[in-house]
């Protein structure tokens, strides 16, 4: 697995991650102190911004998780992947995918996200 493969799947783990204090450290260890966090629904800056997004991410989805949706596709100091937000073994509920721009030092420092898949009504 690609150093960049495996920081995308920390990156997921965060995403799942629904121990506040955990989840609060992970931010801090992927992402830079002013990274930027930007999709359709919602902008925010910094670790705060970034914890309470996904917060309110899994208020939201209780019980669902995000995975992987395919393999992650980097150059140089960019990647970008497909996600699914789902129930465990079942057909995603939301598809997406991240574009992430890497610090110097290895951490997240902006992250795009696009929906390509949302249930009507969300």
């Amino acid at each position: 697995m690609s150093d960049i493969t495996e920081l995308v799947q920390r990156y997921l783990t965060a995403w799942n991650t629904t121990d506040a204090g955990t989840r609060a450290a992970l931010v801090a260890e992927l992402f830079t102190e002013d990274a930027e966090y930007t999709d359709p629904l919602v902008s925010v800056r910094g670790h705060a911004g970034l914890d309470a997004t996904i917060a309110a991410v899994q208020a939201q989805f209780a019980g669902l998780e995000f995975r992987l949706g395919g393999a992650v596709d980097a150059n140089h100091h960019i990647a970008r992947f497909t996600w699914h937000l789902g129930a465990p073994g079942a057909e995603p509920l939301v598809i997406g995918f991240d574009v992430a721009a890497l610090a110097a030092d290895g951490r997240i420092e902006r992250v795009y996200g696009f929906l390509d898949q949302v249930p009507a009504g969300l």
